[in-house]
């Protein structure tokens, strides 16, 4: 499989104070791919790494198989990098027709369709001045000015921020087309879960600057499993469980846990219990999301 991004035990400290902290990736070619973890876990901080905004204090990390400290090269994956960051970046005294005018002298490359599909499908206002665009709007130019640009990836910092639920599908939409049709990779942070669990094939959950959590999210929600016990009676002690149970909560006779393993195990380790009877349950992203970043 080839490798759009990878990183190897990147790490970036600030003074004392560690914001990415031995990170691995690997970014399949022409995935969607979910970028997930609280604030300042270190999301942010990735992106500007790999973007070469700051450099890295250790480790490794390539883009199109080009590290990142490669400054002779570094323009050649500019070239090919689509970025829509949270703060926008836009001129604000330009219109919205000079912006994308002043944009595309950039690249050779320019798609002139993509560009009238997506002044159509989002309803910009080619004469109204970016900087009284809506946030909503601005999110929308922004996409706009990445994609257009022939982008054979796109990083994505909280690409839909500000849009309103219709919106919203539009720009869900027009991501996966683009993966779909063009072959497009899309690396995208996002708080929104739903949103990651509705477009993502791949998931990574990063929490102090490291990976927590990784892979294909088809098999990250087979693995995971939520199992609802009950007994004939309260425990007397805590059941020390066999490997694989991630997270367990206890209300009287009733038990809940969260496993991501050794299922076969758990459950001959539930029939030991007195009077025992479970169900299994399938499992959210926003489950996983939540019982990791609380227990690592």
């Amino acid at each position: 499989m080839e490798w759009v991004i990878e990183t190897q035990d990147l790490r970036k400290t600030f003074g004392k104070q560690s914001a990415v902290d031995g990170l691995n990736l690997q970014v399949p070619r022409g995935s969607i791919y979910g970028f997930l973890g609280k604030n300042g876990a270190g999301k942010t901080t990735t992106i500007e790494l790999l973007l070469n905004i700051v450099k890295p204090s250790g480790g490794r990390a390539s883009v199109f198989g080009i590290s990142v400290t490669d400054l002779a090269r570094s323009t050649e994956v500019r070239q090919r990098v689509g970025f829509v960051s949270e703060d926008k970046g836009l001129y604000p005294y330009m219109t919205v027709g000079q912006m994308i005018r002043f944009t595309s002298s950039f690249f050779p490359g320019w798609r002139d369709d993509l560009e009238r599909r997506y002044l159509e499908l989002f309803n910009l206002p080619l004469k109204k001045k970016v900087g009284d665009l809506s946030k909503g709007m601005g999110s929308k130019l922004m996409l706009l000015l990445a994609v257009a640009r022939g982008a054979d990836l796109l990083i994505l910092d909280e690409p839909t921020d500000g849009l309103d639920p219709a919106a919203v599908e539009e720009v869900l939409r027009e991501l996966v087309s683009l993966a779909a049709s063009n072959g497009t990779t899309i690396f995208f942070s996002s708080h929104q879960l739903p949103e990651v669990e509705q477009i993502a094939e791949h998931v990574c959950i990063i929490d102090r600057g490291k990976s927590v959590v990784a892979g294909a999210l088809d098999e990250l929600k087979a693995r995971y499993q939520r199992i609802q016990v009950v007994v004939d009676r309260e425990l007397d002690e805590p059941v020390r469980w066999v490997d694989g149970v991630v997270k367990v909560r206890q209300e009287g006779r009733m038990l809940s846990l969260l496993v991501s393993r050794n299922v076969e195990a758990i459950l001959a380790q539930i029939r030991s219990l007195p009077g025992a009877s479970t169900e299994q349950f399938p499992v959210s992203l926003k489950e996983i999301f939540l019982e990791s970043v609380r227990t690592n």
